[in-house]
């Protein structure tokens, strides 16, 4: 029997009186009015949250570039969708209750992530795909326990969960078209795509909102979209990606691949800390080009796709001149994309500009972190120079910068950024910086409920204004679709 709770049984959130950075943002956790009220179906109304996305990249492209390139901007369907009453799933056995600590690297990135897996079934249908799918979920927050808390705020000010096994939120919801009508989700475009994730109405913070938020959503075609709502405090994308796939296992009645390792304590900060790099990645850089007046001008998602070809072309582009013996796609997509935006944003020539990207720091820790490890193993690492020597100087510069920001990254390095937030606190600026996030390698398609492979999956919109998403595209995910903003005025 499969725990399964209504949501009118849902507890009021916990009480704070905290002042809490999570970076990107700052928020005010305030004490709330005494209320009885319960979450029940007449509280869930149709306002629907999204974090700002405005990133005025790729408007104005310099000459070297603008061959490598398609783009491709939205166009959103109407898409009516009908959400049934949400329930609480809890794990289908008892788990492990009590505090369950999250490492630096765990504080640094608290931010909803909201993504889509879509499903196509001609012969099957989608009729039991609910039931399968819940009851799945139910199983494997057996392995997963933390994921059933809740979080809350730790005597010393920091996140923590709560073990309390209430369960992940499921949502049953109808679709009036079949998928092939609601457009290109290959793109992010949370006007359309944010009606297959539900959001919690009237939470205010992440302290209000559910570890995991799952809606399934069928179509008339027999299909189907999974929808997560997800803090990515609690797993990064390779551990996020383990998670459903372990879920997806499940619902197929396999054992997990890749069974949880679920002890965060292997990155815990050293006492006292050691810090012993200048970690540039919190730099504060004063935006004297006035960069952000851009933000306030209308904005629209646009698409940028990269097939093979042209991700040759750009490598060939980055060693022509003879200073770099080679380098990878990502070294040269993530050079072409922070020098494009350095000019779009017509920057002045004095101005510093930062980039900042995650590397995967499993295999790079002394010891490595163990396969299956939940949480976040990533660690920022950045690069910093003047928008004119990006623009002054041939691509093979931008990418030598990238190459040396990959290569700081040791188990030193990362050990003493653990150690940085524990002494400091300090959150990563933004200003005049451009946060580069690849999710091209992740495994996104072998997600299998018992319908096949996803056909397609990916976010719903970006979480912040400053960041670029690097997402597989085509069939055989051998092409890169770089989503951002763009200015409406300057699109064609």
């Amino acid at each position: 029997m499969f725990a399964y709770k209504t949501f009118s049984n849902y507890p009021t959130p916990p009480v704070f009186s905290h002042v809490v950075t999570f970076w990107p943002t700052t928020f005010y956790i305030t004490p709330l009015p005494k209320r009885n009220t319960k979450y029940t179906k007449s509280h869930f109304h149709s306002k629907r949250i999204f974090l700002s996305s405005n990133i005025p990249a790729f408007e104005v492209l310099d000459q070297e570039g603008c061959f490598l390139m398609e783009s491709v901007s939205n166009s959103s369907s109407q898409l009516n969708v009908k959400q049934y009453e949400p329930t609480l799933v809890a794990p289908a056995e008892e788990t492990e209750k009590g505090l369950y600590f999250l490492t630096n690297l765990d504080q640094n990135i608290a931010v909803i992530v909201r993504t889509i897996y879509c499903f196509k079934s001609e012969s099957k249908g989608n009729e039991d795909a609910v039931k399968i799918i819940k009851d799945a979920l139910s199983k494997v927050l057996v392995h997963y326990y933390p994921v059933a808390g809740r979080l809350t705020i730790s005597a010393e000010g920091k996140l923590i969960v709560d073990c309390t096994g209430e369960g992940a939120v499921f949502v049953e919801a109808e679709a009036d078209c079949t998928i092939e009508e609601i457009g290109d989700t290959t793109k992010p475009d949370p006007v359309t795509l944010g009606k297959l994730v539900y959001d919690i109405p009237g939470a205010r913070n992440i302290l209000e909102m559910p570890l995991l938020v799952a809606q399934v959503t069928k179509f008339k075609c027999g299909g189907f979209v999974l929808g997560l709502c997800m803090n990515h405090c609690m797993h990064d994308g390779i551990a996020a990606m383990e998670f459903v796939n372990s879920w997806s296992e499940t619902a197929r009645g396999l054992p997990l691949k890749v069974p949880p390792v679920l002890d965060r304590s292997l990155l815990q900060a050293r006492n006292p800390p050691k810090i012993e790099f200048e970690h540039k990645e919190f730099a504060q850089i004063e935006d004297i080009s006035e960069t952000s007046e851009l933000y306030k001008e209308e904005m629209r998602y646009n698409s940028f796709c990269f097939d093979p070809e042209k991700l040759e072309q750009l490598k060939k582009k980055a060693t022509e001149d003879g200073v770099l013996e080679k380098c990878t796609t990502f070294e040269a997509l993530t050079a072409f994309v922070w020098k494009s935006r350095t000019q779009a944003l017509r920057m002045q020539p004095d101005q510093q500009t930062k980039l900042l990207f995650a590397v995967d720091g499993r295999s790079r820790f002394e010891p490595p972190i163990p396969e299956g490890y939940s949480g976040n193993a990533i660690v920022l690492t950045n690069s910093i120079c003047n928008a004119s020597e990006q623009l002054e100087n041939p691509l093979s510069f931008t990418v030598g910068l990238v190459q040396k920001a990959i290569n700081m990254i040791t188990d030193s390095y990362m050990r003493s950024a653990i150690d940085y937030f524990e002494a400091t606190r300090a959150r990563p600026s933004l200003a005049a910086t451009l946060l580069v996030t690849t999710w091209s390698k992740l495994s996104f398609h072998t997600v299998d409920f018992g319908w096949g492979e996803a056909l397609f999956s990916g976010p719903v919109a970006l979480p912040e204004k400053e960041v670029i998403l690097f997402l597989s595209h085509g069939k055989e995910r051998k092409s890169i679709n770089v989503p951002g903003f763009s200015l409406s005025k300057h699109l064609l």
